[in-house]
Parts: structure tokens; C-alpha cells; sequence
């Protein structure tokens, strides 16, 4: 039987990359835009071009190189952010110009300082003006879920006139609940007879933890597409997750009667490409995607799922394209048996990006018995994020104790030069971090740190993601090591080069 399909407007570089330190240059804009294409999302918002020439040019490079998805970029409904926009997406084969507005009386009169006819009149404008540049021109109704409902439905009613092809319904703060979110669109399906001709989107945040939920409930009373971002990234609590839609939609599908054209065997190498380019880590219990997700440590759970998988698992990992590795390397491990095992993990490396993980792995293979698949998937990750090494991590050495003063003595590579120094803090950390500030000359503010084990045993191997403010900006930093102190040094190293590289004059 057929069913409806449920178009997935992904804003991961968008919405998603509105969160503080996790700025993406166009480079890394672009590689997970064309594994959004490969995951088979239907839109990719691929930034907000007015917000900065940079990412003016990182759009229009995504536009030019990403063919299925139709390629979206924000505009405010300004006339010179709709210029900027529309120059951003054009050479796109499906661009698409998305303009918003607030609608709810918070929005218009303490924001917009507007009145409603106001408004209103400038929407209608904005998207009129906006389709003379672009066949297809989205409208959001900013803070749609708290907005008067007949004033809603003469803004939607008149944006569509307009010439709005899409029509998106956000709850911008996360305020609704499913049964309310859900009754909204089906009293503006049946208030407006306009929407039946175009696409009615909705774009759901998680301030309440509800932003799937309310998605789905939307879905299941007629909405034909939905936003979200891969891991539920985005402002603040985030915005409603890709892959906990995705996987509902089909693990449900007789109750929801729809379904998608993702490829769910890419989901998981999305999330982790994410979470490396921009240093935010999946928490361990996050559903689909998380570490735990299909973990099973109760006995009575493990007894059950060697009888029938099924008994605890409602979906299978490998349908999320988690697949389980059992062979084990070492520090014997050659060359031919790294690589054969990187290709078993879908990695496909040149020669040069070869040779720095296998480097790294002998290293951490030199102080750790058994290198797992995470392990080695890990190595590989660090090594694609790297930005370029003003200064090189050499080595360091600590002396800590209950009765000692923590000190740090940490060397450091410029070009040619070695730089050594060291100094005292309130711990080995502290006073890594204190050596490494006179070390390249700047002093960083850490905002937040965030250390876990990213393999499992004695000798796990330790993963470190900071975020740190250098003269008034915030970068991000990720390090690893067997040595949680040196994991530390590497990830505050890291957000320092990112700075460097950054500013190059």
C-alpha cells in the first residue's frame, strides 16, 4: 500500500551550527553536506548568508557542489538579506530562499516593535519580492506555536498568495505539547483551503525535551515536512533529532502511515561526522545514535536478547549502519592489517591521511594492549579534524600528589622550533593549561570541559572536548590519549590552533 512521504529539511548547518564554539568553515560545511546527500535528505539549509560573508561563500559552495537536495538559505524579511541569500543559492539545481518573520504578539510588538498589519504587510512584501528571484520560497511563521491563531491564519493565508511554495509552522521555543502542537495543524489545514497547495513544514525546538514528539504528532495530523538537525542540534536545548524522527517513522509505520527516503544505513556515520567536525560529543544514552543505544548490560537483558533480539531491541544496529567488529589490533599490527581493518570500518584513506593514523595508532598501541574498532575509528576522526599545527604536541611530563604542588612541564613545536617551559597550578590540568598559555603567548578562558572514555577497560582510551574563549571568540578543541592529562593538553592545544588558524594575516 502506498503512503504519504514525509519530506526531512535537514538545518544541521543552520540552526545546528548556531551553538557557540561550533563555527564550520566552508570546507567542513561542504563534506557534511554531501553526506546529508548521501543520507538522502530532501533539503539542506545550508546557513543564514547574511549573517557573515563566510558563510555567504560556504552556502554558495554547497549549492554548487550538492545536486539531489534542494539547497535553502535564511533570510530575514529584509530586502538586502534576501539579495544576499538568493546570490548565496542561485547556481543551486533546486535553490530555495527561505524567509521568517515573528508572528506572535511577543515577537511583533516587543521585537519587531511593529504592530500586526505591520507585519503582515511585510511578509506578504518579503515573499513577493523573494519569488521574483526564486521559484521556490519558503515562509516561517516565527513562534508560530504562541501566536494568536486567526492572526496565524491571515499570515499564512496571505503568504501563500504571496507565492510561498512552503509554509513552516516552528515552535520556536519549545513550547508547545504533542496534543496541542498536533490539534494546530489540523485546525489550519481545515482554516485555510490555501494549504492544501503547498508544503506545510514544521520546525520543532526541544526547551521541554518535546521537540520529537511534537514533530511526529504534526506528521500524524498532516504535516508534510519536517526540520531537524542530525543529533538534535541547534540553540539552546537543541531542535528535534533527524534520526529519532527517521527511525520513529519506520519502526512505527503502521501507526504513522508515511515514510521517508533517508538512507538509514548512513545515520551513524552522520552523527559521528557531526559531532567531530564540530566538538560537540552524543551523549552515551541518546536514542539511535548514542554509545548505549543498543548496549545490554543486565543480565536478564542479555538472556534475552541471545534468545531473540527482539526481545529488547525494537531496531536493529545495523539498520542504522552500526556494525559490530570483533578483530582486535596490537602494536604487531602491520600496515596491510590497519588498513584492511579502516576499509572493514568504510573508511577509505589516502596515502598521506594513511600514514598520520598509523602513526598515531602505533603511538597508542605502544601504551594500550588491544586497539578496538572505536578506538581506531577514533584515531581516524582526530586525525580528519585536525586543523593546521601552528604548534605540535611533542610531550609533557607532571608531578601531582595530595602533598605536592601540581606541576606541568609541556614541549611544544613552532616550524622548527622546540619550545619547553612549564609551570605550577591548582591541578595537572590547570597547570598544563597555564604552561601552554605562555607557550604560544595567549592566555585562554575555558568554558567548558568535558573528558570521557571513549573504549571500554583499564587502558580506555580517553577523549577530551573543550571550548575556549581566546581574545572574545570561542573555539572548540578535542583531544585523545590513553592519558587523560595528555587527552586534556592535546584538546586545549587544538582549540588554540584553531584560533591561529583563524587568524592567519
Amino acid at each position: 500500500m502506498a503512503t504519504r512521504k514525509i519530506v526531512i529539511f535537514d538545518t544541521t548547518l543552520r540552526d545546528g551550527e548556531q551553538i557557540p564554539g561550533a563555527k564550520l568553515n566552508a570546507k567542513q560545511k561542504l563534506e557534511i553536506a554531501l553526506q546529508l546527500e548521501k543520507l538522502g535528505v530532501d533539503v539542506i539549509e545550508a546557513g543564514f548568508p547574511c549573517s557573515s560573508p563566510g558563510d555567504a561563500q560556504a552556502v554558495k559552495t554547497v549549492a554548487r557542489e550538492v545536486s539531489k537536495p534542494v539547497v535553502a538559505g535564511l533570510a530575514r524579511a529584509v530586502q538586502k538579506d534576501i539579495d544576499i541569500c538568493w546570490d548565496s543559492v542561485r547556481e543551486a539545481a533546486r535553490p530555495r530562499i527561505h524567509v521568517f518573520l515573528g508572528s506572535s504578539d511577543i515577537h511583533v510588538q516587543r521585537k519587531l516593535r511593529m504592530d500586526r498589519d505591520k507585519a503582515l504587510n511585510l511578509a506578504v512584501d518579503s515573499v513577493r519580492y523573494a519569488k521574483g528571484l526564486c521559484p521556490d520560497v519558503e515562509y516561517s511563521t516565527e513562534d508560530a506555536s504562541r501566536t494568536d491563531f486567526d492572526y496565524l491564519c491571515r499570515v499564512i493565508d496571505s503568504v501563500i498568495k504571496a507565492g510561498a511554495t512552503t509554509i513552516n509552522i516552528p515552535d520556536t521555543v519549545g513550547y508547545a505539547v504533542p496534543e496541542e502542537f498536533g490539534d494546530l495543524i489540523v485546525r489550519l489545514r481545515e482554516g485555510i483551503p490555501a494549504l492544501s497547495k503547498v508544503t506545510l513544514s514544521v520546525h520543532c525546538h526541544n526547551d521541554l525535551g518535546l521537540a520529537v514528539a511534537n514533530s511526529v504528532a504534526a506528521i500524524r495530523n498532516g504535516a508534510q515536512a519536517v526540520e531537524c538537525t542530525i543529533n538534535g542540534i541547534g540553540e539552546r536545548a537543541g531542535n528535534a533529532s533527524l534520526e529519532e524522527i527517521v527511525m520513529t517513522l519506520r519502526t512505527r509505520s503502521s501507526v504513522f502511515g508515511v515514510h521517508t527516503d533517508i538512507n538509514t544505513k548512513e545515520i551513524f556515520r552522520t552523527s559521528r561526522m557531526v559531532s567531530r567536525l564540530m566538538n560537540i560529543p552524543v551523549q552515551p544514552n541518546k536514542a539511535v545514535v548514542g554509545a548505549n543505544a543498543f548496549a545490554h548490560s543486565a543480565g536478564i537483558h542479555q538472556d534475552g536478547i541471545l534468545k531473540d533480539r527482539r526481545t529488547y531491541e525494537i531496531m536493529k544496529p545495523e539498520d542504522v549502519g552500526i556494525m559490530e567488529h570483533t578483530m582486535v589490533l596490537t602494536a604487531r599490527s602491520g600496515r596491510a592489517a590497519v588498513r584492511h581493518k579502516l576499509k572493514d570500518l568504510g573508511y577509505d584513506l589516502d596515502e598521506n591521511m594513511f600514514q598520520k593514523v598509523f602513526q598515531r595508532f602505533i603511538n597508542v598501541a605502544d601504551r594500550k594492549k588491544e586497539i578496538t574498532a572505536k578506538d581506531l575509528s577514533s584515531i581516524v576522526e582526530i586525525e580528519m579534524s585536525k586543523v593546521p599545527e601552528t604548534y605540535t604536541f611533542l610531550g609533557m611530563q607532571i608531578m601531582s600528589g595530595d602533598q605536592t604542588m601540581p606541576l606541568s612541564a609541556v614541549r611544544l613545536k613552532k616550524g622548527e622550533e622546540i619550545l619547553t617551559d612549564a609551570a605550577i597550578g591548582n591541578g595537572p590540568v590547570d597547570a598544563t593549561y597555564r604552561c601552554i598559555d605562555r607557550l604560544v603567548g595567549h592566555r585562554g578562558k575555558l568554558l567548558d570541559y568535558d573528558l570521557k572514555a571513549i573504549t571500554t577497560g583499564k587502558d580506555a582510551l580517553g577523549e577530551a572536548m573543550v571550548r575556549v574563549e581566546v581574545e572574545g571568540k570561542i573555539y572548540s578543541g578535542l583531544g585523545t590519549s590513553p592519558d587523560v592529562i595528555e587527552a586534556s593538553a592535546r584538546a586545549y592545544l587544538n582549540a588554540f590552533n584553531r584560533f591561529f588558524a583563524n587568524n592567519v594575516e
